[in-house]
């Protein structure tokens, strides 16, 4: 379907909600509606072929037979069901009983498909609307033959494209906050290109590949990813996507858009990943993701705390390398996937997270996030960091960075970390029109330029490799002696000197650095009587790119400043007469 198509399906969704919600749904409420109603149409579209072999089925076996899943399945077709007499078209035939009618066809869904409805509530949506008058002109719209959202005339790639617009439009409506953001198609096509091919060959003998997203939205990171190993890589095996997702209603689209496409609806768990683990017991192969940041985790946080009122803690066995500040989660979904990576296969895992620069350097030594970090670079699971240009995402302007972790590196990367910075104006082009906060693309071109730095693996203008030590430092704490009025040092009676706390100084020294010629040349050189005590010293680990890339200009040279400064000082001379004279 061309673009234009897409957005005149866009806009004919968009456009109910000002002609048939207005004056009865709030504006913040209007997504409540519209979302629910389009998942809805697509699925009672895509059951039409089969529906009255389903109905004819159901009213033949309902009484004699007790359990009719499995036979309802079979005549649709599908991994879901309705064995109403009713569609979404044909309710409208009786607008006498509409009400009825619609909740009775809501009930003659498959549990799975209930599920969904329940997600979004929209039995309640079925009862404010008819209490307002609305629900017949509701219906109306939906079934008109502009909405072709159905799986033979949308794919389920375009069908992605039009819910993440509608999102995206109905958020900046109601001015979502920065976090809330869809991962944009080009971003996951880069993650899958560094993520799958460089284990092309070893894809290729897995049967089954497990593909896990803890964050997964509606499943377009799942879908598109399955899809660029079957269409991209030809792989033939089968691939098992498995997601979680905490808000109802994303979790109830991305269901139903999984079952359309005929993927096992039980790889879909609700709820927090990082409070309710949905698969608990499962390993995958690969795991993509763009977790919440900046996103508080308080309530999962006082979920995951065990014993009594004085000594809780956090005991769950995913969460022990280390707590991030409880105003920013990010970093405990990287240590959630650590714990979900395959340890004895050939391939082992493969993961790609999108995070903002707190990922990378908040924290100090010993905190948590610093903590996450030592144990990513010390256990040697890292192997890049792509930066990516600013822009790039709907409702969020801030820089953003792919981290690529694996538990099975190649021999040339063993020990190293590749960063890669994307941000220049090579590597991305400009939108002619704006969406939201997203100014800017990575056109194919550019993604494989991107990957070619990724897997040439080599020192060059946007690409640096280092040592895991690279990013490691110890930090001491530096001590000085309190003294008198007469400068002379104060003693403590039980022996040793007293610590002036006020000039409690702290050094953050390489790993690479000797503590002690470093203590000696930066430190005891200016201040003769400080000390450090070696028990004190902490390990901390962090990635600044902006060291790494940073690009000295020059300033200008004086006198082409001065001169402007002249021309400047001559042009308001003039500009004063002028006003003057008036």
């Amino acid at each position: 379907m061309s673009t234009s198509n897409l957005h005149s399906i866009i806009s004919f969704i968009w456009s109910v909600a000002d002609d048939v919600l207005r004056d009865h749904y709030r504006k913040g409420e209007y997504p409540n509606v519209i979302l629910p109603m389009t998942v809805l149409r697509r699925i009672d579209l895509s059951l039409e072929d089969t529906k009255a072999d389903v109905v004819a089925t159901y009213d033949e076996f309902k009484d004699k037979i007790t359990n009719l899943e499995g036979l309802l399945e079979s005549t649709s077709g599908k991994k879901y069901y309705n064995y109403s007499k009713y569609s979404l078209k044909t309710l409208l035939d009786e607008p006498k009983n509409l009400k009825e009618n619609t909740l009775s066809y809501l009930n003659s869904y498959s549990d799975n498909i209930k599920d969904i409805i329940d997600k979004f509530d929209l039995k309640n949506i079925v009862e404010k609307c008819n209490r307002n008058g609305i629900l017949f002109s509701l219906i109306e719209k939906f079934v008109d033959p502009e909405v072709a959202i159905s799986p033979d005339k949308l794919s389920n790639h375009e069908m992605g494209y039009v819910f993440e617009d509608l999102i995206r439009r109905f958020n900046e409506e109601n001015n979502e906050e920065a976090g809330e953001h869809f991962t944009p198609r080009e971003v996951i096509r880069l993650m899958n290109r560094i993520v799958f091919d460089p284990v092309e060959d070893k894809i290729k003998n897995i049967g089954t590949i497990l593909l896990y997203d803890p964050a997964c939205g509606t499943g377009g990171m799942l879908s598109e990813s399955k899809e660029y190993l079957k269409n991209n890589l030809k792989y033939d095996g089968f691939v098992h996507l498995f997601g979680q997702e905490v808000n109802d209603k994303t979790y109830a689209t991305c269901k139903a858009d999984l079952l359309i496409k005929g993927e096992d609806p039980d790889g879909v768990a609700f709820g927090s990943t990082l409070s309710n683990d949905g698969f608990p017991d499962k390993k995958f192969d690969f795991m993509l993701t763009n977790p919440p940041y900046g996103k508080s985790w308080k309530d999962d946080r006082k979920k995951l705390l065990v014993g009594d009122d004085r000594k809780k803690q956090i005991i769950d066995s995913r969460f022990q390398i280390g707590i991030p500040r409880v105003s920013d989660g990010q970093l405990l979904f990287v240590s959630h996937m650590l714990s979900k990576m395959k340890t004895d296969t050939e391939l082992g895992s493969r993961i790609a997270s999108v995070h903002n620069g707190s990922a990378l350097f908040t924290g100090d030594a010993g905190q948590g996030e610093s903590e996450i970090r030592r144990y990513l670079f010390e256990n040697d699971l890292v192997e890049a960091i792509v930066a990516l240009p600013t822009n790039m995402f709907y409702n969020t302007g801030i820089p953003t960075y792919i981290l690529v972790l694996t538990n099975r590196k190649e021999e040339k990367r063993i020990g190293k970390t590749q960063l890669i910075n994307a941000t220049s104006k090579e590597f991305y082009t400009n939108l002619r029109k704006t969406l939201g906060q997203k100014r800017v693309k990575i056109s194919d071109s550019q993604i494989d330029k991107i990957f070619e730095i990724y897997t040439n693996f080599e020192e060059s203008e946007h690409s640096k490799i280092f040592d895991n030590a690279e990013f490691g430092y110890t930090q001491i704490k530096v001590h000085q002696p309190k003294k008198d009025e007469d400068g002379n040092i104060i003693r403590k009676k039980a022996g040793g000197i007293e610590i002036d706390k006020d000039l409690d100084d702290v050094e953050n020294i390489p790993l690479k650095t000797d503590i002690d010629t470093f203590f000696n040349e930066e430190v005891k050189q200016y201040r003769p009587d400080a000390w450090y005590e070696p028990d004190e010293s902490k390990i901390g680990y962090e990635v600044n790119f902006n060291k790494y890339f940073y690009k000295f200009v020059s300033p200008r040279p004086s006198e082409e400043i001065l001169a402007e400064l002249k021309q400047l000082d001559s042009d308001s001379d003039t500009l004063l007469e002028t006003i003057t004279e008036r």
